[in-house]
Order: structure tokens, then sequence, then C-alpha cells
């Protein structure tokens, strides 16, 4: 006695039921996953937002205290910027400064705070170009004079 019709599409049906369900849960699988990257990425690009700052010294008068060339970092970001030798690289006319050879006089800054960088750098009078690059890789140019 073999199957009847009806046994038969019976089979066909299970096996297409178990089918779809494999084929939905590779679906979710990559949904999930795609969710998860995107999160991720938002997350970063959140974090990229809130870290920014601005150099807002007078371009034409920079102050010095003794050896050390004084610039004036505020915090123009949604959060607390940590400033220190390694998470601050400084550029002057192109060349990296050692970071021996500045420092800031705070570690961390809230939003809408100022902090100073001083530079002991010696600079021959006349147009230079300060960069500035922080965390997140936000960097920010300054021109100024000696």
């Amino acid at each position: 006695m073999g199957f009847s019709l009806t046994g038969t599409h019976v089979i066909f049906f299970v096996a297409a039921v178990i089918v779809a369900g494999m084929v939905s849960g590779v679906f979710i699988a990559i949904t999930m996953n795609v969710t998860t990257s995107l999160s991720h990425r938002g997350e970063r690009i959140i974090q990229q937002l809130d870290t920014d700052f601005e150099i807002i010294n007078d371009p034409n008068i920079i102050p010095m205290t003794g050896a050390y060339y004084l610039f004036y970092l505020k915090n123009i970001g949604g959060a607390r910027l940590t400033t220190t030798n390694q998470t601050f690289q400084v550029f002057i006319d192109g060349e990296l400064i050692g970071i021996s050879q500045y420092y800031f006089e705070q570690t961390s800054i809230p939003a809408e705070e100022v902090t100073n960088l001083y530079v002991n750098r010696t600079l021959a009078s006349g147009d230079h170009l300060l960069r500035l690059v922080g965390p997140q890789a936000v960097d920010k140019d300054f021109a100024f004079m000696t």
C-alpha cells in the first residue's frame, strides 16, 4: 500500500513549512546583524558629534608665558573633553610638536569651558598655522602671527 495523493501533499506541505522556517531564521539573523552594526555606528557618530573644540585666540596677538605660547581651547561639543598629550597632537607649520613641548592647564574640561594650551616652540616672526588633532580625529586649524 502506497501513499495516497493526500499523504504526498501533507509531506510536501511539512517540507515547505520547514524550509520556510529555515529561510526566515536566516533573514532574522541577517537583520539582527545589520541592526547591531547600525547601532554601533550610530554610537560612534554621536561620540564624534559630541567631540568638538575651537581655538579662540586673537590671531594677531598670541600671548606668551615665559617660553610658552598660550592658546585658548574651548570645548564646543556636548561632552566632556579630555585634554592631554595622549588625546591631542599639535602641529605648527606642518611639523609635529613632541609631547614634551606642550601641555594643557587642565586634563579635561566640560562643555562650553576653556582651557589653556602651552606650546614651547621658537617661532620666527610672521604667519604660522597651528593644527590641533583631538579625540575622534577631530582637527582644527588656526592661522596666527608672531
